[in-house]
């Protein structure tokens, strides 16, 4: 990538890990989720982020949504949560390892094909037996016959890589998975479901070394592709890794200042509801602060137990019990159950 987008990565990248972006709860969960559901919208599903989180985490599927859509973002999933424990192993990346890969990205998916070459079929990650060109009117990918050695070309060369990277520089690591994704994109190994294995090994590689994840948003989706379309008729990579870093960049931005706005939102709702604690209730300062930090925490949460309470803060039962007891007095809080199960939510 070029040096103006390394250095604004980078600087990008210092100030996400300095605001501890990725230390809230759930952040990679979520990450993981939005990245899933993002590549299958590129490749035609409608999904969205919340009803992919009640599919993966509740197992409740959209009647909005077709069940090949949901079954894409399953097959995604799973194959991500596979390959994630897999490349923390740093074993060479071979092509039956690809094929494995390609296979849980297409498991309920895949069809098969009758080709002059014989059968073969996605959902099992078998290599393309026919020749496919890029869309309407597009060049054709390279011939069948030459993918197998193209692929074991490839992987060696990735192996390689892998091995002689300086894993303390940040910027080589994404060229090198930014790399590793345009070539086998190109290479374009499997009747369908490239895109998304493309994607999926970029990520890969960007865990291994301990990196964050790039998204390519289904808002990206046109200047992704012709990305990809510049790069292999210029014959120049650096377009394409050049465009990911900018993608990348912009999302790095996205995230920071959403989390600063949120930074200032909770400033403001603490400083208000301590001052308000203070004159209305009478509450000694340092208690209206606990009690402020218990009402933030609880800002996104529907419900909450002196469990939670515990558990998050480090107080004893009865410390979060009494708490628990004064905001509800207050009217902040509204409680339910019985002493044995009692839970409180917001008023």
């Amino acid at each position: 990538m070029r040096q103006e987008n390394r250095d604004i990565l980078l600087n990008l990248i210092k100030q996400h890990r300095d605001l501890g972006i990725s230390k809230q709860i759930d952040f990679e969960k979520f990450y993981l989720y939005s990245i899933i559901t993002h590549s299958t919208a590129i490749e035609g599903s409608t999904v969205t982020e919340v009803e992919a989180q009640l599919l993966f985490d509740e197992g409740i599927t959209s009647s909005k949504r077709t069940m090949i859509e949901q079954q894409m973002n399953l097959d995604l999933k799973s194959a991500y949560d596979y390959g994630r424990k897999w490349i923390m192993s740093h074993q060479p990346i071979t092509t039956e390892w690809l094929i494995t890969l390609a296979a849980k990205v297409m498991a309920q998916t895949g069809s098969e094909y009758n080709s002059l070459a014989g059968t073969f079929s996605a959902a099992k990650g078998e290599l393309r037996k026919l020749n496919v060109t890029a869309g309407a009117g597009g060049k054709s990918y390279m011939s069948y016959l030459k993918v197998p050695s193209r692929l074991e070309a490839f992987c060696k060369q990735l192996n390689e890589r892998r091995k002689t990277i300086d894993s303390n520089d940040i910027a080589a690591i994404y060229d090198l998975s930014f790399w590793s994704h345009f070539e086998l994109v190109t290479i374009h190994p499997w009747a369908d479901g490239n895109g998304r294995t493309s994607r999926l090994l970029m990520n890969l590689l960007q865990w291994e070394f301990g990196v964050l994840p790039t998204k390519v948003l289904k808002e990206d989706k046109s200047e992704y592709i012709q990305a990809l379309i510049d790069a292999r008729e210029q014959k120049d990579i650096n377009v394409f890794l050049d465009c990911m870093a900018r993608l990348h960049i912009r999302h790095l931005q996205s995230d920071i200042d959403q989390f600063m706005n949120s930074c200032e939102e909770k400033m403001v709702d603490k400083q208000g509801l301590r001052q308000e604690m203070v004159d209305k209730w009478s509450i000694k300062p340092s208690l209206a602060d606990k009690l402020v930090d218990i009402l933030i925490y609880l800002s996104e949460k529907e419900t909450t137990t002196t469990d939670d309470i515990v558990s998050h803060f480090g107080f004893t039962t009865t410390t979060a019990k009494r708490y628990l007891r004064q905001l509800a007095e207050y009217g902040y809080l509204e409680a339910h159950g019985g002493n044995r199960n009692r839970y409180y939510s917001k008023q």
